[in-house]
């Protein structure tokens, strides 16, 4: 195979794509050991207490996390049926709704995070000094942006 690629950075992108997929499948086996929910649902509880008044409009919803816009919609109704978010119509855009959070939803949040936090600590920040954590911040955000820029 004739490539660009240099080895190093092939080795770099493998190995972040192992580390990355076995992560995330021992946080999600962690959660569903405390009975919590999923990663992708607290995600996108994060999401909206992050943002102001808790509140984002699908799109912007869908930009900060990692799913599909089908993907998300599907999502959303299963955390609305279980009444961790609301939708409210946008005044300005009859079409467009806004994902709310919910007590209950901040309530799942809070009860979630310790599960979560054990798991990023104990499966990856216990193995990367503070140089490291800030070296691996500057790259992937400088990813993120050339991607998103593109």
């Amino acid at each position: 195979m004739d490539t660009e690629l240099e080895q190093s950075r092939l080795q770099a992108w493998r190995s972040f794509l192992t580390a990355h997929a076995a992560l995330i499948n021992r946080i999600e086996h962690e959660l569903e050991q405390a009975e919590v929910v999923p990663l992708a649902w607290y995600d996108v509880l994060l999401a909206l207490y992050e943002a102001p008044n808790q509140r984002l409009r699908m799109n912007e919803l869908a930009d900060a996390i990692v799913l599909s816009r089908s993907g998300l919609t599907r999502l959303v109704d299963r955390l609305e049926g279980e009444g961790l978010l609301s939708r409210e119509r946008c005044g300005t855009d009859r079409r467009g709704a806004y994902a709310v959070l919910t007590d209950k939803g901040l309530a799942t949040l809070r009860r979630t995070w310790p599960v979560y936090e054990k798991g990023i600590v104990e499966h990856f920040a216990h193995y990367v000094s503070d140089d490291e954590a800030r070296i691996l911040t500057e790259v992937f955000q400088r990813v993120l942006a050339a991607v998103r820029k593109a």
